[in-house]
């Protein structure tokens, strides 16, 4: 950065002063201040529901604050809609993503355009920004066809088109890979270096330490430090951010037991013309163990995922070509597969994992309801309320109680309501995608550690994630889906980063496990 954007006259790019916001059921601000200078790049950490989603709507408009001051290059401003920050020069890529689905990428993009454009041109800008950035956007794809990745990819780029003088990233690499995780931070590096301030979000607190020089620590919807990362630990940043000490994960022994989820040979066409089929699949998991998936988005996931939880059925496959506690399951619905002992955590949290409108009760009904929720055809009204309860205070889930809506939780408290959902179901097989996606430290360590206590309980746990670090952590064996195939499986300890690493780019044809290939270990 230039002496000029250095400079003590230089007035802050943004400055806030007391900032305070009052939901009904919880102070989400209490008189905020932060300051951040021209080319900086500022992280703004905190658990989930310390604030800082509510913070940054408040800079973009979307949300008012009921007290509190806000100066725009040393001006005082009123930002009273999310158009008005755009003419500022404020730009925001959302954790929860704001497209619409029955429209392409390009027509999505142009909505939040303020100026006139015209739609050939736009989709060589789209072409032209992606290509720069290294994200692969292709404008003339329908938004509904797309993985949570490539969503991802579209607000970042749908900002970025804006050129922001400031630029807010709530969690925007949660499902990036690692090299598209690095070409980002050069392009934020380089925009920082020509004056753009940037306010960042991220669980990832290596990323932290990496690309930002300046974090505000929020507790409790309060500024409670401020601090350089790149001098802290992550053990000193995750006790700033949840007020004490992370517990290490405690590994109960156990032994593998019998086949309780078996995928044999499947091979599913994708549906979207843009997506990826299955090619020949195979991989058994074993009741007490985690099994994990790893891949770069786009590879497969969204197919497997659909055709283990029942949303994809083929009537033409095998019937053993998905088996759920030894029972032939691939042509079965949904419903008959829970029925079986199945369960599932959706990598979407809102709109596929819960109805974003609907009341955390009522949300704990829609696969909960076999636990005696339903009688004669009546909804026991008390019984869901009940499990709801249970579920908010046995996963921690902060929230203004049953009753809240889904869609005003934070994401890692929405997905503590989600995975608990599934837990309190005591199933035998339990499917889950992304399981701390967009999740503080303090968060993923729970919901880590409640996997592996299932799994010591002998539930069979396939865990999908892009997240290698997690899966390293947690998982007993691991393999990856690349362009619709299945890698080798490997036991945990027996690879590492480098080998997962090639097996995600589909270097793996030819090679053979040191163990048994899935395929032998449908026969156990």
């Amino acid at each position: 950065m230039g002496d000029a954007i250095q400079s003590s006259t230089t007035p802050p790019r943004l400055a806030l002063s007391g900032i305070s916001k009052q939901y009904p059921a919880v102070r989400a601000n209490d008189g905020v201040n932060l300051v951040v200078m021209p080319g900086e790049i500022h992280a703004v950490l905190g658990e989930n529901g310390a604030g800082k989603s509510t913070l940054m709507k408040i800079i973009y408009g979307a949300v008012r604050p009921d007290e509190g001051e806000i100066r725009w290059q040393g001006e005082a401003v009123e930002i009273g809609s999310p158009a008005a920050a755009r003419k500022l020069g404020i730009g925001m890529v959302f954790q929860h993503f704001s497209l619409f689905e029955t429209l392409t990428v390009g027509e999505n993009i142009a909505l939040a355009l303020d100026e006139k454009f015209d739609m050939k041109a736009l989709g060589k800008r789209i072409r032209d920004v992606s290509k720069d950035y290294g994200l692969d956007v292709d404008p003339q794809r329908h938004v509904h066809s797309l993985t949570v990745g490539e969503r991802q990819r579209v607000e970042i780029v749908r900002c970025l088109l804006q050129n922001p003088r400031l630029l807010i990233m709530d969690e925007p690499t949660s499902v990036l890979t690692p090299q598209a995780v690095q070409k980002l931070f050069k392009v934020l590096r380089r925009l920082a270096s020509e004056g753009c301030s940037i306010l960042y979000i991220s669980h990832k607190l290596d990323e932290i330490q990496s690309l930002c020089e300046n974090a505000t620590v929020m507790r409790g919807g309060r500024v409670t430090g401020n601090v350089d990362p790149r001098r802290e630990t992550q053990a000193s940043l995750a006790q700033l951010m949840v007020g004490h000490s992370l517990p290490d994960y405690t590994r109960r022994a156990h032994t593998p037991g019998d086949i309780r989820l078996a995928v044999k040979a499947l091979s599913v066409a994708s549906p979207d013309p843009f997506g990826t089929s299955l090619d020949n699949v195979s991989f058994a998991v074993h009741a007490g163990e985690i099994f994990g998936i790893a891949g770069v988005s786009g590879n497969g996931q969204a197919e497997l995922l659909a055709a283990l939880s029942g949303e994809i059925r083929d009537r033409h496959a095998a019937a053993d070509a998905v088996s759920i506690c030894g029972k032939p399951a691939a042509r079965l619905t949904a419903g008959a597969r829970r029925r079986l002992g199945f369960a599932f955590v959706p990598e979407e949290r809102l709109g596929r994992g819960a109805v974003p409108a609907m009341s955390l009760a009522d949300n704990g009904l829609l696969t909960a309801h076999r636990e005696s929720m339903v009688r004669g055809g009546w909804i026991r009204a008390n019984t869901v309320k009940a499990f709801a309860d249970r579920c908010i205070q046995s996963f921690d889930v902060r929230c203004g109680g049953s009753g809240a809506l889904a869609q005003s939780l934070s994401g890692g408290n929405l997905q503590k309501f989600i995975v608990g959902r599934e837990i309190l179901q005591e199933p035998k097989v339990l499917v889950v995608a992304q399981p701390t996606w967009g999740v503080d430290v303090g968060a993923a360590g729970f919901i880590r550690q409640q996997l592996l206590d299932l799994a010591a309980r002998g539930v069979a746990i396939l865990v999908i994630s892009e997240e290698l670090e997690e899966l390293f952590d947690i998982c007993d064996r691991l393999a990856v889906i690349a362009r619709g195939k299945l890698s080798p499986v490997r036991n945990t300890s027996d690879t590492n980063a480098e080998e997962i690493g090639l097996f995600m780019a589909g270097l793996f044809e030819g090679k053979r496990a040191p163990e048994a290939e899935p395929d032998s270990l449908l026969k156990n």
